[in-house]
């Protein structure tokens, strides 16, 4: 999104944009294995239009966009508030976003970029560390909610969008090596499931002269199509198990129709920055790697810009045809699974609840729908509004109660550092062994709240595994979130589970449990390693 442009039609102009669409139709051509709700195991591929887990399970990315790290701030918005980024997370994952989409631009990824906006009174963990530190907390963490992350170059620079995916100033070689640093750096982190390549190509100058990016056109300097295969290769030749999502361009052409030059033929159907894939299915995307590409079109409402059909006598019933035509039609006929990478509106038209409430029912319902991840969570994007309110914290309900129904929420913990998702913590912890210290350090405080970390020390001469920490609150005190472990809370009781890709303490190792709070401040009493004392 990011007033991007919108062309309609024969007549488009530029318009300012926002971002996003959803796509899908209820069609399936093919039985789905039987899914349990979340997000699958292991890595995700496709199976014709569909998205299956590593067992062959249909997975269904219902997510959200979380924006801020394409801009000059080089990170994630929001991080200003007063709502801490974890209690974010919390938030998006307890309303059913079992996806991130993540936007970024080149200049977050270079050497010694630095982040801004940081309240480092809410979020002091995050002050002083880098952008990819930064996104490297974000995926640990909603990883450890069951939640995937799909990586987004939105932008070449802080600076704005592209119509190709290089300009002047950001070579098509950086695009192509930044993508594989992400690739690698990510590698066996199955949080992390794959690369939207470019956000909106799109067209730009005048038929026959265009200079935007086509589709299909054969000019390696502007056919996306072939671009998205170089890039996408590159990424599979590191990093082998990642989903490629390739979105649309805006005209097939990659030139704005003129329609003053009394020429019909350069009168071409256009559609949404990002949005139009008319042509994939004649010049579909080859990869090196079968069963790995995901088309992601962009749709936007009034909000955005009033395309032609938003003006039509027969709207909302012309709704499906304009859908299938840009993209349904890949889904429909079992070509490739969709996953809407953008679509949202403010509302403020009645319109747009038309179209929003037509676009879910299109998707399908169930995990055999089509995959989306709506635009955004952040109530600071100008053309749409967000999910989020303007503090951070309380929610868009008249948004949410549209999309609920079609979201499958994350379940148990995702994928860590070692790719394998994090299994429900055992009832039972193994019997007690050795001794152990504990450590606690208040990281912070506000009305009604508290940020902690306490540090445990394995001081026995065995290794602890799984390990399981346990502590006593006092009553009023209450858990709002926590990491590094599966933290839930029982009466006044406290536990903090192993994750699965760091259950064994060894001997003389710590860890450290950290977690938010309501209520009074108070140090956890009582801590015990697997019912050893501290």
């Amino acid at each position: 999104m990011h007033r991007r442009s919108a062309l309609g039609g024969a007549i488009t102009a530029l318009a300012t944009a926002a971002a996003g669409v959803l796509v899908a139709a209820a069609v399936s051509t093919a039985p789905a294995v039987a899914a349990p709700a979340g997000t699958g195991t292991g890595y995700l591929h496709t199976n014709g239009n569909k998205i299956v887990d590593s067992t062959g399970a249909t997975v269904r990315i219902t997510g959200i966009n979380w924006f801020g790290m394409e801009t000059d701030n080089k990170t994630f918005h929001g991080l200003w508030s007063t709502n801490p980024w974890r209690g974010q997370i919390d938030k998006m994952a307890s309303l059913g976003y079992n996806t991130l989409r993540v936007p970024y631009s080149n200049d977050a990824l270079k050497p010694g970029a630095t982040a801004s906006g940081i309240n480092d009174f809410v979020n002091p963990d995050l002050v002083g560390l880098s952008p990819l530190q930064i996104l490297d907390k974000v995926i640990n963490y909603a990883g450890g909610k069951g939640m995937r992350v799909i990586l987004d170059r939105h932008r070449p620079t802080s600076a704005g969008q592209s119509a190709l995916w290089y300009t002047p100033t950001v070579s098509e070689a950086t695009w192509i090596n930044d993508w594989k640093m992400l690739a690698q750096r990510y590698a066996g982190n199955t949080t992390v499931i794959g690369a939207d390549l470019h956000n909106e190509p799109h067209a730009e100058g005048t038929n026959p002269a265009a200079t935007g990016a086509c589709w299909g056109c054969g000019d390696p300097a502007r056919d996306w199509r072939l671009a998205a295969e170089r890039a996408g290769n590159a990424i599979l030749s590191v990093q082998p198990n990642w989903l490629i999502f390739v979105e649309g361009v805006s005209c097939p052409s990659g030139g704005l129709s003129n329609v003053w030059d009394n020429d019909p033929s350069n009168d071409e159907d256009c559609g949404w920055w990002g949005g139009n894939l008319t042509k994939a299915k004649d010049f579909p995307v080859r990869l090196d790697v079968p069963n790995r590409l995901v088309y992601s079109p962009h749709e936007y409402a009034t909000s955005v810009f009033e395309q032609n059909w938003f003006k039509s006598p027969d709207f909302p019933a012309n709704l499906p045809g304009i859908w299938d035509k840009y993209w349904g039609y890949l889904y429909k006929q079992n070509i490739a699974p969709i996953m809407m990478g953008e679509f949202g509106s403010t509302l403020a038209d009645p319109r747009d609840k038309v179209w929003l409430e037509k676009l879910m029912a299109y998707t399908g319902t169930g995990i055999d729908g089509m995959s989306f991840t709506y635009w955004s969570w952040n109530p600071n994007s100008g053309d749409t509004g967000g999910i989020a309110l303007d503090d951070w914290t309380n929610i868009n309900t008249t948004k949410q109660a549209i999309l609920q129904p079609y979201l499958i929420a994350p379940v148990g913990g995702g994928g860590g550092p070692t790719g394998t998702p994090t299994a429900t913590p055992t009832s039972s912890p193994p019997p007690p062994t050795g001794g152990c210290t504990g450590a606690y350090q208040q990281v912070n405080a506000w009305q009604g709240g508290f940020q902690g970390e306490l540090t445990v020390t394995n001081t026995g001469t065995a290794t602890v595994n799984p390990w399981q920490v346990t502590w006593a609150w006092p009553a009023g005190v209450s858990l709002a979130s926590g990491w590094n472990a599966t933290v839930t809370q029982s009466g006044t009781t406290v536990t903090a589970a192993a994750p699965t890709w760091a259950g064994a303490l060894a001997p003389g190792a710590s860890v450290t449990v950290g977690f938010t709070a309501n209520g009074a401040s108070a140090a956890p009493g009582t801590v015990k390693l697997n019912s050893v004392a501290c």
